[in-house]
């Protein structure tokens, strides 16, 4: 076995172990663990599913996908799957005024961890595949890019294409849709989504190593949202 799952193994066997410890992040600091790492993991053991990763997003894919955003000329950005914050920070850094940015997380010890961290954000309770009503009672109904962490490619078919309806609901005809992958091929195939994409940047000092692909929708395709 290489030596990056030998470690990730034995990571995972250590937080299978600890539950008579207390909390995963209290036990993670006790023993050198990174807090971060150490909540993202247990809610990675809760439900793979969901997650889809084993450890958060590094600065180096953060940095790549906020390059896709234009963060001054943006009126609003959603992010979809905030988890522990990393492309959060990094929208900020770059310059995105937190009145400009709604962060989506569906994982409750994620999204408490995230209001912890960014008190002046709106981070939202909720599920990507209820994005158009999840923001209606804020008065959005349009944003200018959605950057999105989930698991597309674990995810049913149907799943995904109701995901990828609500963004572009919101997007319209200009907006874009950014999104990282592990896997060589695109997380949209033109086959089977009406969206364009595009390789924008491949992140090697991600582990694993990440494809950050930028999406639009496909000339004369209609928006629809069930």
């Amino acid at each position: 076995m290489p030596l990056g799952g030998t470690i990730v193994n034995g990571i995972i066997r250590d937080f299978k172990a600890i539950g008579h410890h207390g909390t995963r992040e209290a036990h993670g600091r006790a023993n050198g663990i990174d807090p971060e790492l150490a909540l993202f993991l247990g809610c990675w053991l809760k439900a793979p599913h969901r997650i889809g990763a084993l450890a958060p997003s590094s600065r180096y894919l953060a940095r790549a996908m906020v390059r896709q955003v234009d963060v001054r000329q943006a009126r609003l950005v959603i992010e979809l799957g905030g988890g522990t914050g990393s492309i959060t920070r990094a929208l900020l850094a770059a310059g995105l005024t937190p009145e400009r940015l709604v962060v989506v997380e569906r994982e409750e010890r994620l999204h408490r961890r995230l209001v912890e961290q960014f008190p002046g954000l709106r981070v939202l309770r909720g599920d990507a595949a209820q994005l158009v009503a999840l923001l209606r009672p804020l008065g959005i109904s349009s944003a200018s890019a959605i950057v999105s962490s989930l698991p597309l490619l674990s995810m049913p078919k149907r799943l995904r294409h109701r995901i990828v309806d609500q963004s572009f609901a919101l997007l319209g005809e200009r907006g874009s849709l950014v999104q990282f992958t592990y896997g060589i091929a695109s997380p949209l195939p033109a086959r089977d989504f009406a969206v364009s994409g595009r390789v924008a940047a491949r992140v090697w000092r991600n582990l694993p190593p990440a494809f950050v692909w930028r999406f639009e929708r496909a000339s004369g395709a209609i928006a629809k949202v069930a």
